[in-house]
């Protein structure tokens, strides 16, 4: 119904009193199809009369081409049209950031979690093929795949290492893994295990300027002058913690008190299984810094691939296995450190919600982006970063900014680090098309690439000496996009101190 110029949804007669606007997996109508219709079509006319998204991936074009194709009805919608938008909506949260109507608005509306919603009743349905489902199983057990492929790793890269071999063909049709995506190797040798045969460094005390004098308390401690932080009451904030996710509506948990012990490092299943250079560059960045760092046992993969592809209740337990395993930590006021983006964001913002604990909540709010803390220091009492830079510093660097990063309202923090360094940084803002596992699957393979073409072409024309990002998929894509091989930011931090690479 239009109010002038504006677009505003008031439901029909049969639909006022039936329609439930709501994304909480425990509500009563969740996985009823037939109330996800009804919201569905409310979202998608407030949608149709905004517009503001047509841009940002490939559900929107298809969504608005459907309703003006029916002269503006979008109650003429087919289901296989509403299936269509849902399918191509990958999760890159960036309408959530966009979108004028988000809660407390009285609209509120929430695509990214209604397009979960829209998988999570798929899921229970059942209404996929025995392809697909596997293809949910390969891609959802990340810790299984990534123990048994890095204790086979020569054997495991020479299956996956070739796009379009016979191998990867297989893959394709048994499992719906696109033959032609370039797969990431495994390590042989995992970074938990590098982590723990290591002869950790004696923290000098030569400390950097800023910092707390050698044998001094920590700032922020009782014998500092606040009785308080020694004892950090759980939630509360530190001075100048900006809200996760900085969005009105959003349930933002405040990071506790600081504690001297230093950092645990949540290494997520990409540094754990393919990319341990990640995580070895940044224990050695931190430490560099002073700052000591712990794995905390028990963690697995965040359980992402299982939450984008509708499996609630999988999720929901590699969450809960995953907050008890880092609450201790949180309480104590320990920060968890996540080199990942879309990592951070499920522990930052999906645990809270889908558990509903307290220590999910308190979980949340103990964990930074890893460039957010280095950037941070100051803020946090850790004194301030080192600016030894000694190492091979690029003049130019870009700089792609992740889509998941975006959606966490945090800042660029990895361009501010890369600039104290000495780097020109040129951002490009653009999806990479993977965005958890959505790029991998087949039958998004051919849209996916189209999606990166406005990254490939925004690095392109940057032409910088060096290429950096803090997702490690997006990185994947933009090596087989460009032939640009890209780093994480705290890898070129690291050269920049002059700390070797291992290989």
């Amino acid at each position: 119904m239009q109010d002038g110029s504006r677009r505003v949804w008031i439901p029909s007669p049969e639909v006022s009193g039936t329609m439930t606007t709501t994304y909480d997996p425990d509500h009563v109508s969740y996985y009823d199809d037939r109330d996800l219709r009804v919201e569905m079509s409310r979202v998608f006319e407030l949608c149709h009369g905004c517009r503001l998204c047509f841009n940002l991936c490939p559900a929107f074009p298809t969504l608005f081409d459907a309703i003006d194709a029916r002269d503006g009805e979008v109650s003429e919608l087919t289901r296989s049209e509403q299936d269509q938008v849902v399918d191509e909506c990958y999760q890159c949260k960036l309408c959530y950031v966009k979108c004028p109507y988000v809660p407390p608005h009285d609209w509120a509306l929430d695509f990214p979690r209604l397009m979960m919603r829209a998988n999570a009743v798929k899921h229970v349905a059942q209404p996929g093929g025995i392809r697909e489902r596997l293809a949910d199983q390969v891609l959802g057990r990340t810790d299984l795949v990534g123990r048994l492929s890095s204790a086979a790793a020569p054997l495991a890269n020479a299956v996956i290492g070739s796009p379009g071999s016979v191998a990867r063909r297989v893959m394709d049709k048994a499992a719906g893994i696109a033959s032609q995506r370039v797969l990431p190797p495994y390590a042989r040798e995992r970074f938990t295990t590098w982590f723990h045969r290591r002869v950790p460094p004696i923290m000098v005390q030569s400390l950097p300027e800023g910092s707390p004098a050698a044998g001094s308390p920590a700032v922020g401690s009782p014998a500092a002058g606040n009785p308080g932080a020694g004892n950090p009451a759980v939630g509360s904030p530190v001075a100048g913690s900006p809200a996760v996710g900085d969005r009105p509506g959003d349930e933002q948990p405040s990071h506790a008190g600081e504690s001297d012990r230093g950092v645990a490092v949540f290494a997520t299943c990409f540094i754990e299984y393919m990319e341990p250079g990640i995580g070895k560059d940044l224990v050695k960045v931190y430490e560099h810094n002073q700052i000591p760092c712990e794995i905390p046992p028990g963690t697995r993969c965040c359980g992402a691939p299982w939450l984008h592809g509708g499996d609630v209740r999988k999720f929901r337990r590699a969450a809960e296995h995953n907050v008890e395993a880092l609450f201790s930590l949180a309480a104590s006021g320990v920060p968890i450190i996540v080199a990942q983006p879309t990592c951070g964001y499920v522990l930052r913002q999906d645990y809270p919600r889908y558990l509903k604990s307290t220590q999910a909540k308190v979980v949340a709010g103990q964990v930074f982006d890893a460039c957010e803390y280095l950037s941070r220091m100051e803020s946090l009492g850790r004194g301030t970063l080192r600016t030894d830079f000694t190492g091979e510093v690029p003049a130019k660097v870009t700089y792609h900014v992740a889509c998941h990063l975006r959606a966490q309202s945090i800042g660029v923090r990895a361009q501010d680090l890369l600039r104290t360094a000495g780097m020109d940084v040129s951002l490009v803002e653009r999806c990479s098309g993977i965005d958890g596992t959505w790029g991998y699957r087949s039958a998004n393979y051919d849209l996916a690439r189209k999606v990166a073409q406005p990254l490939a072409r925004g690095i392109e024309s940057a032409a910088g000496d060096a290429v950096c990002g803090d997702c490690h998929l997006a990185n994947g894509a933009i090596f087989e996009e460009t032939g640009e091989r890209s780093r994480h930011p705290i890898q070129l931090l690291a050269r920049a101190y002059g700390i070797p690479e291992e290989r």
